[in-house]
């Protein structure tokens, strides 16, 4: 049998959760199937057999970035001839997908890493070209062969966003981790204290680790306010860069400044935030998540939450949202906490009551970093959760199984 797998973001070029599935499903794919990856971001020299990159025409460097997109994805579908199944991962690859199943007669798979009538703030980032990405979003659901949900939160939203959806075509697969890739250093490893030292994080001290893009679904706001209220000796790390909006950054750079002003730190003092903008390699991100005392993911937004896993296959408990696939992941009270949020029901995912939002997930991390023996604990009880349900082994298997439910 042979895969297409098409999506917008692939080694090295992966800025979120969606291009670390694809990577990792792939790879996964491959003892057992005949996979053949297109991506965006240009040609890929180095990426391994079977993996094609493609770049924006020309003609459509200038247009809208919605516009651009298109262009890949007529390239990508005139491309697929002879797949037996063409997968797609996000809507930038969605329409490719689609046209493909037109043209060369087979079935179309679409995962749903997240779904854009569910992200209305895009409205910021494309201009009106947040319409064209939900309408080849759509498109390609209600025509796709199967739709794989990354958790039954997100399926319950599929079916609530697209209601004129048969229910039995959609699926659950969870979103995987790679278990070798993602474990503590061992105890004493100089090069993982060299690393988080170089950093600005001092291992010896409790730390409350943030990673994620800065847009408006992963709620970074709502954690600089709670983090006002925290105790001046924990350390604030927050792994965020890759802004939607120059106007998200400036809210959240203005929120750091508050921050570190109200812990006391003078002009040019951290006061224990620690800032880091760019993408650190994998190595380095472990050391990080290892040497911090608990996660946490605010989301207001979120299918899954890949670096949910991550943080949990490295031991680390995990302070989540209680919101889309986020409880399906954190066992609340056993490897971590989930905070409660009402929210509306306008698309935003907006706390009906941000300052209430903010206190409990405030008291959620205090309690978990007032007892460090708990949350080691519930570190290990994460790490054996992300061993026995999300190993990539596993959802390459019920990959497979839908491939062949399609054909």
């Amino acid at each position: 049998m042979r895969i297409d797998l098409l999506t917008r973001e692939y080694p090295p070029h992966v800025y979120g959760g969606a291009g670390v599935h694809v990577a990792e499903l792939s790879a996964a794919l491959r003892g057992q199937a005949d996979v053949r990856v297109r991506c965006f971001d240009g040609p890929r020299p180095d990426g391994g057999p079977g993996v094609t990159g493609y770049g924006v025409p020309a003609e459509l460097a200038g247009a809208n970035p919605s516009l651009g997109t298109l262009g890949v994805d007529l390239q990508m579908a005139a491309d697929v001839a002879g797949a037996d199944v063409v997968h797609s991962h996000t809507w930038y690859a969605n329409l490719a997908g689609h046209l493909a199943s037109l043209l060369h007669g087979v079935p179309h798979v679409v995962t749903a890493h997240s779904l854009e009538p569910l992200r209305p703030w895009k409205a910021e980032q494309l201009g009106g070209g947040y319409a064209v990405s939900s309408w080849a979003e759509r498109t390609a659901y209600l025509s796709a062969a199967a739709v794989v949900a990354v958790s039954a939160g997100m399926r319950a939203d599929i079916l609530r966003v697209y209601p004129e959806l048969d229910p039995e075509r959609v699926r659950v697969v969870h979103n995987g981790i790679d278990l070798a890739g993602w474990q503590r250093p061992p105890a004493g490893d100089e090069a993982a204290d060299r690393t988080v030292r170089a950093l600005g994080i001092d291992p010896e001290a409790p730390a409350v680790v943030f990673v994620g893009r800065i847009t408006r679904q992963k709620g970074l706001p709502y954690l600089l306010r709670a983090a006002a209220l925290l105790p001046r000796e924990v350390q604030v790390v927050l792994c965020a860069g890759a802004p939607d909006t120059p106007e998200i950054m400036a809210e959240v750079r203005g929120l750091v400044d508050e921050l570190r002003r109200a812990r006391g730190g003078p002009p040019g003092d951290d006061a224990g935030v620690v800032w880091i903008e760019q993408m650190l390699p994998r190595p380095d991100l472990v050391a990080v998540l290892a040497a911090s005392t608990v996660f946490v993911c605010p989301s207001v937004y979120e299918p899954l939450g890949i670096v949910n896993l991550e943080a949990m296959a490295v031991g680390l408990p995990v302070v989540g949202t209680a919101t889309g696939g986020i409880p399906e992941v954190v066992d609340d009270g056993v490897t971590g906490a989930l905070v409660p949020i009402e929210q509306s029901d306008d698309g935003t995912g907006t706390p009906l009551d941000p300052d209430r939002f903010v206190a409990d997930l405030m008291g959620a991390l205090t309690r978990v970093l007032e007892d460090p023996a708990r949350a080691r604990a519930m570190g290990a009880a994460g790490r054996r959760r992300a061993e026995e349900h999300f190993a990539w082994s596993t959802i390459a298997q019920r990959t497979m199984e839908v491939y062949r439910s399609v054909l």
